[in-house]
């Protein structure tokens, strides 16, 4: 469905989830400064980097991913200038497999402490 040759957009600043198909195009717009309907993919995180949506427009409209992890977090790349990384598809393939959380011991009262 996606073409092997769609450029992808990681915006590197998190977004609130609820965003729907017409604000994430927006998003694009004003601070990835892209065309939304150009036919790349976008990708779009939480702060926590637990759920990931992205965005891409074929000539009928538009169609999103989203995806949450529960024991693990996505590895969202960070820019030292921009707003946007552009990765290819085998960075985008492990972005979306995620990586395992930092593991978490108990204390002697018995409540998790990060280690």
């Amino acid at each position: 469905m996606i073409p092997a040759a769609v450029r992808i957009f990681v915006c590197t600043e998190s977004i609130d989830m609820r965003q729907g198909f017409d604000r994430l195009a927006q998003i694009v717009k004003s601070k990835l400064d892209e065309d939304p309907q150009a036919g790349s993919l976008f990708v779009f995180a939480n702060r926590n980097a637990t759920r990931l949506k992205a965005l891409w427009f074929d000539s009928n409209g538009y169609c999103l991913l989203y995806k949450r992890l529960h024991r693990a977090v996505f590895d969202v790349p960070s820019s030292g200038s921009g707003v946007s990384v552009q990765l290819d598809a085998r960075q985008l393939a492990e972005l979306l497999r995620g990586r395992a959380r930092p593991s978490r011991r108990k204390n002697t009262r018995g409540t998790p402490v990060a280690t």
